[in-house]
């Protein structure tokens, strides 16, 4: 598996991936997903879900001509400013956005179960399950 792409890259994508993609030029990148879902959002507007597993990431396109507007990762490879992330705890990852200059943080346990920790500023949630890093979610 290609490192660089799971390199976070806040407000920007992942990897080579860019927010703001057509679905065409990421398959180009990335090939075809695994699976390809249809939802739609909290504003009614249709939301493609491409769902690569191996990669443990799901892009989330949105728009008339959708564009990748949010990533879902859980992937263990993935890093944030040079960093493994999912071995951090939640103190050192909320330190690493603080030195990154990301100060407003809301914590909130979700109904799931899971603890959410959110940077709106970076627009990134980190997602802790019994204290471990399971999945973090992004967007521009």
């Amino acid at each position: 598996m290609e490192t660089a792409k799971t390199d976070i890259l806040i407000h920007q994508g992942l990897g080579a991936l860019r927010f703001g993609m057509p679905v065409e030029q990421v398959v180009e990148l990335w090939g075809e997903a695994d699976s390809v879902e249809s939802i739609d959002n909290l504003a009614n507007e249709p939301t493609t879900v491409l769902h690569y597993d191996q990669l443990q990431t799901s892009l989330f396109f949105e728009n008339e001509n959708p564009e990748l507007q949010c990533v879902d990762v859980a992937n263990p490879d993935c890093t944030l400013f040079g960093l493994e992330v999912f071995p951090l705890t939640e103190r050192d990852l909320v330190k690493i956005m603080t030195d990154h200059g990301f100060f407003e943080e809301d914590v909130e346990q979700e109904p799931w179960g899971e603890r959410r920790v959110s940077f709106p500023e970076a627009n990134i949630d980190f997602y802790f399950d019994a204290g471990k890093l399971c999945t973090i979610t992004f967007g521009q």
